[in-house]
């Protein structure tokens, strides 16, 4: 494997599309992604976790996310290892007491985790639903906080890769402001490609993970939360793996993790975030996926596809498409088929309609997407599948 140059790796894609530089098939999925060689590269060594080395990627990683949110000294980020929904989990467990009762905006799976995860820690909540392909209703929201007093946080997912819809964060952060409540976010597949700061959003936390879009490899969740929530946090919560607080109390105190650390995960980031910043950033990198993401979508309707979104609750991130209804179309066929030709997509999570999902977040750019376009056009020939269109609208 060659070494790219940070300056080249926000361009560089392979000559030949059907596969990626190590020869594995692109990942057009939410996550894991496909990674750049060179964060490849930099998970093949190894670390001692108390040595001064990777104490110092830790500091640096860990200052390099906080300042994402560009709120200065106010906010701090505390690292998890596990998946996102271990850094969920940990939000929730630490920044909500015992006493507390949560306000759970829901339209998807993630946000129904959420709901799942506030049960097993035994913490009050109530549930605001809505439809998967609609955004959370903002007047509702209020109308809810200003109903119920005993309500102390509101809990939100920025991208609900469910269906790719965005929800409003800045009307909902609004909103909970002007209620006087805390307000949690899960950004996990939004987190580094759109835009989520502290000037615009006022929040308490926020949890992401490794392996969106900063575009690094799976296994370490992080929550950027207010210092001074984290400070009154002390014995909330009812984890000691997933205890936010105490885990930055020992960073804060000898720049360590209080288990072993995921290190080559972490080195891995580390070099991600260097490609990220390489880029332009949170406006370099949601730039390249809006253009993956509008790619996308012109190909598949111009191949007779229909989106579940209309373009204004479209995130760049995840798209939905509704599933052809003609006799001969087969998914897990689809599925293999594309796979054999160098590109993997994802299946639909939907309740209400049959769809699947291809994602546009990753180590992507325009001739990825377009080769996934044109493995698609051929797949559908093989299949002998020449009209596209839903069910509802055949």
């Amino acid at each position: 494997m060659q070494d790219v140059p940070n300056s080249e790796l926000g361009t560089m894609m392979t000559d030949t599309p059907s596969l990626s530089p190590t020869g594995d098939p692109w990942l057009l999925t939410p996550g894991p992604l496909t990674t750049s060689p060179t964060v490849k590269a930099a998970m093949q060594h190894d670390f001692g976790s108390r040595d001064h080395n990777f104490i110092a990627i830790n500091t640096r990683m860990r200052e390099r996310l906080a300042g994402l949110v560009n709120g200065g000294d106010d906010y701090v980020c505390v690292p998890m290892q596990g998946s996102g929904t271990f850094a969920v989990e940990a939000m929730l467990g630490t920044l909500v007491p015992k006493d507390g009762k949560v306000l759970v905006l829901v339209n998807g799976a993630y946000g129904e985790r959420i709901a799942k995860i506030l049960d097993y820690h035994g913490r009050a909540k109530v549930v605001q639903q809505c439809a998967e392909n609609l955004p959370v209703n903002v007047g509702q929201l209020e109308e809810t906080l200003s109903a119920d007093s005993a309500i102390t946080h509101v809990v939100a997912v920025h991208c609900e890769t469910t269906t790719g819809i965005l929800n409003p964060l800045k009307e909902i952060s609004a909103a909970t402001a002007r209620q006087g409540r805390k307000l949690l976010i899960d950004a996990m597949s939004a987190f580094g490609a759109v835009p989520l700061e502290a000037s615009d959003v006022t929040f308490d936390a926020v949890a992401a993970s490794s392996n969106k879009c900063i575009e690094g490899t799976p296994g370490m969740g992080f929550c950027i939360v207010r210092k001074d929530t984290l400070e009154a946090c002390a014995g909330n919560c009812p984890s000691l793996s997933l205890d936010l607080y105490d885990q930055w109390v020992a960073m804060e105190k000898n720049a360590q993790w209080r288990f072993t650390p995921p290190v080559q995960v972490i080195a891995a980031f580390d070099q991600a975030l260097n490609e990220f910043e390489d880029e332009g950033g949170v406006a370099g990198r949601g730039a390249r996926y809006r253009e993956n993401c509008k790619i996308l979508l012109d190909g598949m309707a111009d191949l007779g596809f229909e989106a579940l979104l209309p373009a204004e609750l479209q995130a760049p991130i995840i798209v939905t498409f509704l599933m052809p209804s003609h006799p001969r179309f087969d998914f897990t066929l689809f599925y293999d088929r594309l796979k054999e030709k160098g590109y993997v997509i994802y299946p639909g999570k939907l309740t209400v309609a049959e769809t699947f999902r291809i994602g546009c977040i990753g180590r992507l750019g325009a001739k990825e997407m377009h080769g996934a376009l044109e493995a698609i056009k051929d797949t559908l020939a093989e299949m002998g599948v020449d009209n596209c269109a839903p069910a509802a609208a055949a």
